[in-house]
């Protein structure tokens, strides 16, 4: 097997792997958000897996030198702290369906900051597929009903915010991918989201009283998400555009909500229509199409550029 069809293999498990871990968690961080605030869950999960991550990159001595640091900042500025916490925001003032709809939007995103910012050349098949899963995605969550009154035009604007943010924090990820190793960038990444959400912890922590004698079984979600799905994802996610283009991985960013829902259906009993099977047929079929174009280029480009 060809090495850069290995990369494209390790690539595509990668980022399968990252987003159906995103969609996994749902189930857990439903129950914890029940007894800890988002931000404060947000700057738990992010000290989890700084200490794992950072522990990493200490124990191999790979370090960032000081003229890096600026690009780690924004990598963690616009990640790990305005898209996750728009996300939360956003979907707290808006509603849970119009959260999965709008950030949604995240792949098209990573596909114009990777034209933008990597001057790749995106293909029609990236483009037609990136539009296919995306009606999966509408087929998955369904459109929510305009008339619904605990949708506000400012929690959609800022879950807008958190898609924009995202593709921008994944785009900017490979960039540094190019230099330094994923685990290096999702190290970095943790400690200045990690850095740049505390105050956002501590305002809500100044309005909102916690009580932190919950049982075992939340500190295990807790533990879960900060090494599972943060530490773990995280990377995985970063390592998965080191080895594809931007145009060709955004699509396997909607695997999310196809995992989630079904762990939903499983472990809490929510509804399974047949509408999820057609949208994740919708789903896998954009993913595929996507990743035509990135097929067909790794017998002329791939090897030169290993």
């Amino acid at each position: 097997m060809k090495e850069a069809t290995k990369r494209k293999i390790w690539g595509s498990i990668c980022l399968a792997a990252a987003a159906s871990i995103w969609g996994g968690v749902y189930v857990v961080s439903k129950v914890v958000l029940e007894v800890i605030p988002p931000f404060t869950l947000l700057e738990l999960r992010f000290a989890i897996a700084l200490l794992i991550l950072g522990g990493m990159v200490v124990m191999s001595g790979r370090y960032v030198p000081v003229k890096d640091l600026p690009t780690m900042m924004a990598i963690g500025f616009v990640g790990p702290t305005i898209s996750i916490g728009a996300q939360f925001l956003g979907t707290k003032l808006s509603t849970a369906h119009m959260g999965a709809l709008i950030t949604s939007a995240s792949p098209a995103f990573i596909a114009l900051f990777a034209v933008w910012l990597l001057r790749e050349r995106l293909h029609l098949s990236q483009l037609a597929g990136i539009v296919l899963a995306t009606v999966g995605v509408l087929i998955v969550v369904g459109i929510p009903d305009a008339a619904d009154g605990s949708s506000s035009w400012l929690g959609n604007l800022i879950l807008l915010v958190a898609a924009l943010s995202w593709g921008l924090y994944t785009v900017l990820s490979k960039q540094a991918t190019a230099v330094y190793s994923s685990l290096v960038v999702t190290a970095y990444a943790s400690f200045f989201g990690l850095l740049f959400s505390s105050p956002l912890m501590f305002w809500e922590l100044s309005a909102t009283a916690v009580d932190w004698s919950f049982d075992w079984k939340i500190w295990l979600g807790v533990l879960y998400i900060g090494i599972v799905s943060t530490a773990g994802a995280f990377y995985l996610w970063n390592k998965g555009f080191e080895l594809l283009s931007a145009g060709s991985g955004a699509g396997f960013f909607f695997f999310q909500p196809v995992v989630g829902t079904f762990f939903g259906w499983l472990l809490l009993g929510e509804h399974l229509s047949f509408s999820f099977f057609v949208g994740a047929l919708f789903i896998l079929s954009g993913v595929a199409l996507s990743n035509l174009a990135e097929a067909k280029k790794i017998p002329d480009t791939a090897e030169a550029a290993d």
